[in-house]
């Protein structure tokens, strides 16, 4: 298999982050706080998604919500492709704009989008928000391309929903996820037994409680990198028993190291 390669380069749109890789890594099943839209140039991947299995190929874009649950693997021994990821309120903001204001929140509808036009002019915007990211075709670029992968979207308000119970149980691991939380604390918060929790909040959330006490300090890691602490701070802060901890968390989920996180905000 060969070595993974994953860059982050540097974007001239505020809000918007770029990454290209090539790799055979098999992605643990993971969130992101950002949606992504990305292109996959070589190979082919299989995939989880919201809307369940998919596969995309060479040509293919890929995309994925906020706190969407997914994961990824080669189909063969690897696949490339360049990604970028908005933040919710840039990508919302656009969404408003594409929709005549008719939105608070978007959602990408398709896992896979098999589309040529749809995908050379991505590689245009790519190529846009890694260069200067100035002047009227890099706006025109970027309205095109997120009308498109939002079209035939139900626009919605909020995440799907959850029981309340399970409700409790995610904003305690939410509103501080450095903190030691058990899964008696959680069944406390909930009002339900500790089994109860395992199973209702897996059926809610995509991920056991363990999974997904990880996943938010990764991204906790993740924001607090992006500001500018040092990796070491950083893993202190998010609730990592070592900088070593946090690294390998960061890449089974996003393949990216930390250190190559930072580098890209430097």
């Amino acid at each position: 298999m060969p070595a993974s390669q994953f860059r982050m380069l540097c974007s001239s749109v505020p809000g918007v982050e770029a990454v290209v890789a090539t790799s055979g890594h098999r992605f643990a099943r993971h969130t992101h706080e950002q949606f992504g839209i990305g292109l996959i140039f070589s190979g082919a991947q299989r995939s989880l998604s919201g809307r369940g299995m998919v596969e995309a190929e060479a040509g293919d874009l890929i995309t994925v919500n906020p706190n969407e649950v997914h994961d990824g693997a080669p189909i063969g021994e690897a696949r490339s492709w360049s990604i970028l990821y908005f933040d919710p309120a840039v990508m919302d903001g656009l969404a408003r704009e594409v929709t005549g204001g008719g939105t608070n929140r978007s959602e990408i509808p398709r896992p896979v989008i098999h589309d040529r036009l749809l995908a050379d002019r991505f590689r245009a915007l790519f190529s846009a928000v890694t260069g200067d990211g100035e002047g009227m075709r890099c706006e025109e670029l970027l309205l095109s391309v997120i009308a498109d992968a939002l079209r035939e979207t139900a626009m919605t308000e909020g995440l799907a929903i959850a029981p309340h119970s399970i409700v409790h149980a995610r904003n305690m691991i939410d509103d501080d996820p450095a903190g030691e939380i058990s899964l008696s604390d959680l069944a406390r918060e909930s009002g339900l037994s500790r089994f109860q929790v395992l199973r209702a909040f897996a059926r809610a959330t995509g991920f056991t409680p363990h999974a997904y006490h990880v996943q938010a300090r990764v991204h906790l890691a993740r924001r607090l990198i992006a500001g500018g602490a040092a990796l070491a701070e950083a893993a202190a802060e998010s609730g990592f028993a070592d900088q070593s901890h946090m690294t390998r968390a960061f890449v089974s989920r996003y393949g990216l190291t930390p250190g190559t996180y930072a580098r890209g905000h430097s």
